[in-house]
């Protein structure tokens, strides 16, 4: 019973995340019309990372482990082997492993704006099984990619829950606009933001936040691979950790 409500729960939340996706502009939920940020996809979508996850396993299953992790990550994305590492020159060309990888999301944070999602998950591997999160952030054209991927293995297996969870950031509050029938406002056209330099590789510390600031995430970690994941969202006003994750090296 309880796999089968967790299954309805992903169709459910997968169907709601095409739905949202194919939402003119103007549609949202929670940030109203266009969202804090202003952009046709403003606006919290935590289906929108279940639906990741389970495209993300499925192409796993379909294509291959390594091959599934480079298609759906971000140019910067960062991962643990066991130092922490550039996704995509560690998984160039690499072979993918013959025993299948399977995982199933848990819960799920979004922010305001939907601009950046977190899932947590369980995952297995032969007899082996352990707990995931992964950092998921919404494209300039729409959809997810995901930008920090970690996980550890554990003694017994993850919990399934009856329902997936999903949170959503409380979203900031909005200035008042001009009055009705004022002047229109026309403004002037923007000036051409010059392209930042990149930023050199840090391998023990990353970090990122949403673009309305309702939801960061921060990762230190030392050359072993050891590493302290936080996850901090907005809730009321107040930015309130959600997420607190130890793993040892190696």
């Amino acid at each position: 019973m309880k796999r089968l409500l967790a299954c309805l729960a992903l169709l459910a939340l997968a169907g709601g995340a095409q739905a949202q996706e194919r939402r003119p502009e103007g549609g949202g939920m929670r940030g109203g019309p266009g969202g804090p940020g202003g952009s046709r996809f403003s606006y919290a979508n935590p289906s929108a990372a279940i639906a990741a996850e389970i495209a993300f396993a499925q192409l796993a299953r379909d294509k291959g482990q390594w091959t599934a992790f480079a298609a759906t990550a971000a140019d910067d994305a960062v991962m643990f082997t066991p130092a922490m590492t550039l996704a995509h020159p560690w998984l160039k060309g690499r072979a993918n492993p013959p025993v299948l990888l399977t995982w199933q999301p848990h819960e799920v944070w979004s922010s305001c704006d939907g601009s950046l999602l977190v899932t947590t998950g369980a995952w297995q591997k032969s007899d082996k099984h352990g707990w995931f999160t992964t950092v998921w952030q919404r494209q300039e054209k729409g959809g997810y990619k995901w930008v920090f991927d970690h996980g550890d293995a554990t003694r017994d297996p993850v919990a399934e829950p009856d329902m997936i969870g999903a949170h959503v950031a409380t979203c900031p509050e909005r200035r008042a606009g001009p009055r009705p029938g004022g002047p229109p406002h026309r403004p002037g056209k923007p000036p051409k933001q010059a392209k930042a330099p990149p930023v050199p590789f840090d391998p023990t510390r990353r970090d990122g936040k949403s673009t309305d600031g309702t939801l960061t995430w921060r990762v230190t970690a030392d050359a072993a691979g050891t590493h302290d994941f936080i996850v901090q969202m907005q809730v009321e006003g107040q930015m309130q950790e959600i997420r607190n994750e130890h793993v040892a090296g190696g």
